[in-house]
């Protein structure tokens, strides 16, 4: 009541000059309903307040060196044709300005400190949409911030859509990382990195055993580095890779071979035992072939009780094909135990891995 007592115009003032004094954002409170042009230049305002009274005839208003840092809205004024808001501190002007003023005919809002961001692109939207709208386009409208933008014309100053919408971009790195893992999978598949990572491992955990174990008094004592154990009908792969590949070349191993190297006389148990006995590691080539074979069986048992025996890390199993778990009767238990248990190098019938293949078996 008492600001009603104290705020009375004539109906008839239409226009008010309140420029150059030190007046604030309370001036809106108190101004002619009627009024029609407003000039408030170089004053305090630091902005125009949200819920003042609709000015409905206000054709004209000057807030030029104020103080405001967002341009104002123009929904309170719904006739207004000019609007002069140049030399403030406004570095980004708001959606909403945008949105409400983009009726207003001549808009002037140069010679401010803008920070060219993405909160700008609707701005210079406006301009490009109206085609000479802001009155002294383009070199009033100048960069300020950041430092390294600073000078540059806005109508120069470009960014992307990509750059600005956070979920846009995190939706197309989405894509991206999901297309990256894709491809890396299939790569993966296809030159099956798999096989290589777990040879490697292999590899290296048998170097690592070997560096710790130093089992040179043991070696000594022996006469074979390994006994094989395979099918008679495998024999062409243990005669033609298997051998060859172990025993000439870098670092000789010499193989105990039950058609090399069996005592003529003895027995095949006793030969068995006896080349097991005297071998420092076990080769067991397995396959569909060597679950059907009887003597293997005896190899395999007799092998198996040396391991407890000796609790030595002497097996070495290669699986030449694989074995599906059916065909393994129900007596080789011991082959399921081993199998689930200790890792097997397996046969790759690529030609470009047989190197490391060699290379895991020796070391």
């Amino acid at each position: 009541d008492g600001a009603e007592e104290h705020c009375q115009w004539a109906d008839s003032l239409t226009e008010l000059d309140l420029s150059s004094n030190q007046l604030t954002e309370s001036v809106f409170e108190c101004l002619p309903v009627n009024i029609k042009r407003l000039d408030l230049q170089n004053n305090q305002i630091a902005s125009v307040p949200k819920g003042i009274a609709e000015l409905e005839s206000l054709r004209e208003l000057n807030l030029a060196s104020n103080r405001l840092s967002d341009l104002p809205g123009c929904s309170s004024f719904p006739a207004l044709a000019a609007l002069n808001i140049e030399m403030n501190s406004i570095l980004a002007p708001s959606t909403d300005f945008v949105a409400s003023c983009q009726r207003v005919g001549e808009l002037r809002a140069g010679h401010n400190p803008f920070k060219c961001s993405c909160e700008l692109r609707a701005f210079i939207r406006l301009e490009r949409q109206s085609g000479g709208k802001l009155w002294g386009w383009p070199e009033a409208y100048v960069c300020q911030y950041p430092d390294d933008l600073r000078g540059t014309e806005l109508k120069d100053f470009h960014v992307s859509e990509l750059s600005c919408n956070t979920t846009l971009l995190l939706v197309i790195a989405l894509l991206v990382t999901l297309v990256l893992v894709a491809i890396v999978a299939f790569l993966c598949i296809y030159f099956d990195a798999p096989w290589y990572i777990r040879m490697t491992w292999q590899w290296t955990q048998t170097k690592r055993r070997a560096w710790h174990g130093c089992p040179r008094e043991q070696e000594a004592a022996l006469q074979f580095h390994a006994f094989i154990s395979y099918s008679a009908r495998d024999s062409v792969w243990v005669t033609n890779e298997l051998i060859p590949n172990l025993e000439k070349g870098e670092g000789c191993v010499r193989l105990c071979q039950h058609e090399r190297d069996f005592i003529p006389g003895k027995s095949i148990v006793e030969n068995i035992i006896d080349c097991i006995e005297r071998s420092y590691k076990l080769i067991f080539v397995l396959s569909p072939n060597f679950v059907q074979s009887e003597w293997c069986h005896y190899e395999l048992y007799f092998a198996h009780h040396k391991l407890f025996s000796d609790s030595s890390d002497s097996l070495i199993l290669i699986l030449l094909e694989p074995i599906p778990p059916y065909i393994i009767p129900a007596r080789y238990h011991k082959l399921k135990a081993l199998m689930a248990k200790r890792t097997y190098l397996e046969w790759p019938k690529e030609r470009s891995k047989h190197a490391l293949f060699w290379a895991n078996l020796r070391a």
